[in-house]
């Protein structure tokens, strides 16, 4: 196989190669390096061998797009259908690459991106509703649904930007109005998860009777995993969408047949592992279910920190490395709502302290200045909501793209406000471990009908709801009143020394090795 990877990856430039540079993009003409490229990658995926169909995936095509198409598109799909014996599904494979390289270096039209649906959709029929007798590698199978939401994500924030519309454009989107419709995208997405029958298929394997995480979603039977991939990574593209929607609790319920305290197929690729945890701590810090964002976010951090130099010549290098900012950033704003530095690895605290220590001290303030770092945070590192519905084609033309962020910061920032005269309870609950209703009044300043309805928004607040529908506290501090007397219970930190004292043993190893090396006279 070495020899045959030579030829499309690292053989030196050809005439054609380099002659095609000079006559600007000929979508009809296919470089000797491309025709190799596809005949490969088509003998590979009819004998089903994953590995390198990775190979030639992850590496050869990026390999080429780098020297022969950085600011053009790859050529076009009838111009190399004849070296594939014009495979219908395979022409569909590499169209879905072609127009995720054209989003990734160039600015698609309008046309592309009806285009790109369009092939979507045919995609996404066959797979539905024929045999497809293929093994993907999980990597391009995660690309697809990451991409498909992309685009759709995309054509939203595009189609909203109505002002500087051309009537061409108005006549196309009218034209083509069910292009990247929210529902299409849903129903493709619930129609992967229902057909494929993931949900069953994770249920048995909690019993023993299916082996899907334990391959990684593949069928070493000889059988495809295509359908059951898609279907599984749908679900975390159904979060994503919900997400994006604002509809939180949905997204969470999506996630539901997939655990996240394990390890699974959604940790196999890095770019799913990332997007799974980032939209899942997102969706439960919009929840008010802090603790359950902390620890995952926690987890997340920790992973990215000891691997990330295994992915630093990845395409999705710099991918991994802003939404790694991105959930520091949202880690910061739990845990100034609420402050449970317990719950965070040492190595991610100084992590975090070093970015963010001095933000975090103000955001404790909630005065005007506070409010501004929490609006900057959130503005940095929330998802790119969008509007789903159709625009209006009547005269003005207005820009609305920017209304759905608005509106679900509009929303945090009301729960941040909310927490304002928490935090002076909070503050007076840590000092005390019995204080009557009236001396605590009397501190804050209030009356004592207020402070019983402080007390009762304070529990409210630092209390949300599961996804089993039970009530979780998110409180390091709790109380309750019995007659006139508030009792405080707090809740005591679980001391970690193992993570310590192995610290230390590596640190004192370290001293004893360069002490050996030291040659005495």
């Amino acid at each position: 196989m070495a020899t045959s990877r030579y030829d499309y990856e690292e053989a030196p430039g050809t005439y054609d190669d380099a002659n095609r540079q000079d006559i600007g993009y000929d979508p009809n003409f296919v470089p000797d390096s491309v025709k190799s490229f596809v005949v490969h990658l088509y003998r590979h995926i009819r004998e089903k061998n994953v590995y390198e169909i990775h190979q030639m995936y992850e590496i050869s095509f990026q390999t080429l797009s780098d020297r022969l198409f950085k600011d053009t598109p790859w050529p076009s799909v009838d111009a190399v259908a004849h070296y594939v014996d014009n495979d219908q599904v395979f022409c569909l494979l590499y169209r879905e690459m072609w127009f995720r390289h054209l989003y990734a270096r160039l600015s698609p039209t309008l046309k592309q991106r009806i285009d790109s649906w369009d092939n979507y959709c045919s995609l996404f029929q066959v797979v539905l509703h024929r045999v497809v007798n293929m093994q993907l590698p999980n990597q391009w199978l995660w690309d697809m649904v990451d991409e498909f939401v992309y685009q759709f994500q995309s054509f939203c924030q595009y189609r909203a930007k109505m002002k500087n519309k051309t009537e061409q454009e108005i006549a196309l989107l009218r034209q083509f109005d069910q292009a990247w419709n929210v529902y299409g995208v849903l129903n493709y997405l619930q129609a992967f998860v229902e057909k494929s029958n993931i949900i069953q298929i994770l249920e048995q394997e909690k019993e023993g009777g299916e082996q899907f995480t334990a391959t990684d979603g593949y069928d070493y039977s000889g059988g495809s995993n295509v359908l059951k991939v898609l279907g599984y990574f749908s679900m975390v593209g159904l979060l994503r969408v919900h997400c994006l929607l604002g509809d939180y609790q949905t997204g969470l319920k999506c996630l539901l047949p997939i655990d996240i305290s394990q390890q699974g197929v959604y940790t196999s690729v890095i770019g799913s592992h990332i997007a799974t945890i980032y939209h899942y701590g997102f969706a439960n810090l919009m929840m008010r279910r802090y603790v359950e964002a902390i620890h995952e976010f926690n987890k997340i951090l920790l992973y990215i920190y000891k691997t990330k130099q295994y992915h630093q010549k990845s395409p999705q290098y710099e991918q991994i490395l802003k939404k790694n900012e991105q959930m520091y950033a949202l880690l910061a704003i739990c845990l100034s709502l609420c402050p449970q530095v317990k719950l965070v690895e040492e190595t991610v605290n100084s992590q975090l302290r070093e970015k963010y220590g001095e933000k975090m001290a103000r955001m404790q303030r909630y005065d005007d200045e506070a409010f501004a770092i929490y609006d900057e945070l959130f503005s940095y590192a929330c998802p790119k909501f969008i509007t789903p519905s159709a625009p209006s084609f009547e005269e003005p033309l207005v820009n609305y793209n920017q209304d759905a962020y608005r509106l679900q910061l509009k929303l945090f920032l009301y729960e941040v406000k909310q927490q304002q005269l928490l935090s002076g309870v909070r503050t007076f609950l840590k000092v005390y471990s019995t204080i009557s209703l009236g001396k605590l009044a009397n501190y804050m300043e209030v009356d004592e009908a207020t402070l019983r309805s402080i007390l009762l928004t304070y529990k409210h607040k630092t209390h949300a709801v599961d996804s089993d529908g039970k009530i979780i506290s998110n409180a390091d501090v709790d109380f309750y009143i019995d007659d006139d007397m508030i009792h405080v219970v707090e809740s005591k930190s679980v001391k970690r020394y193992g993570d310590y004292f192995l610290r230390q043993i590596v640190k004192l190893e370290g001293v004893i090795t360069d002490m050996d090396r030291v040659k005495l006279e």
